[in-house]
């Protein structure tokens, strides 16, 4: 039998985070997530009865070929909980021509798929106090992460940015991957991270704004 998976929605925007911040990217949305975050943007994703598209890896790599746009992020919800989802990454990555990132929420062992061909890089959160969810992070993880990855920090105090520092220090993640300091929106000024910054002396640390919460309004969907 064909593996399939729940997709909410599938769209082209611009990449609002990363690396890539800024670039096209096509967005593929599954249902589902094994955490439930205080500030999470996308809840409606997670609901039992929300609506969703049952596709095949071959149905959603064809998606993604027809946008014409060559960055693709895989999000949710949580990818990585999704059942068969190495079947999926495989398939795209034997796609020399795609970009693929995966955006996960630290919780889930990225071990089962390191090891796959021209694997997809990993935008992984460590969920700090404002999170609730930090007792369920796999800090195993950041020894898999190379110079392909993203740790993204998402902030709502200056305390969580203390935070994160320790958590940077403690696994040596400066120089290993790349490093995000990522605004609640709403809840913290980005300058005061920048002052906070500036005060640490972070080489090797960014921040970001979520682009897509500036260019249109933060709620929408499909952006």
């Amino acid at each position: 039998m064909e593996r399939t998976y729940e997709v909410v929605e599938h769209f082209v925007s611009i990449n609002g985070e990363g690396p890539l911040a800024g670039q096209l990217a096509v967005f593929v949305r599954f249902k589902g997530c094994n955490l439930s975050c205080l500030y999470c943007d996308t809840k409606w994703a997670n609901e039992p009865d929300v609506p969703a598209r049952v596709m095949t890896a071959e149905e959603i790599h064809q998606a993604i070929m027809e946008t014409g746009v060559r960055n693709v992020t895989l999000t949710g919800g949580e990818p990585l909980d999704r059942p068969y989802i190495s079947e999926l990454l495989e398939k795209l990555a034997a796609d020399h021509s795609l970009h693929v990132e995966i955006e996960t929420n630290g919780s889930v062992s990225l071990a089962p798929f390191v090891n796959i061909p021209n694997r997809p890089s990993f935008t992984m959160d460590y969920k700090l106090s404002c999170s609730g969810m930090e007792t369920a992070m796999d800090t195993d993880n950041f020894s898999l992460l190379t110079e392909k990855d993203t740790v993204k920090f998402v902030t709502g105090s200056l305390a969580d940015c203390e935070r994160a520092v320790e958590i940077m220090k403690q696994f040596r993640l400066i120089g290993r991957c790349h490093l995000y300091f990522s605004p609640v929106f709403g809840s913290i000024d980005p300058a005061d991270i920048v002052e906070f910054m500036k005060e640490q002396q972070l080489n090797g640390v960014n921040l970001q704004i979520q682009m897509h919460k500036v260019i249109w309004d933060p709620d929408r969907r499909g952006v």
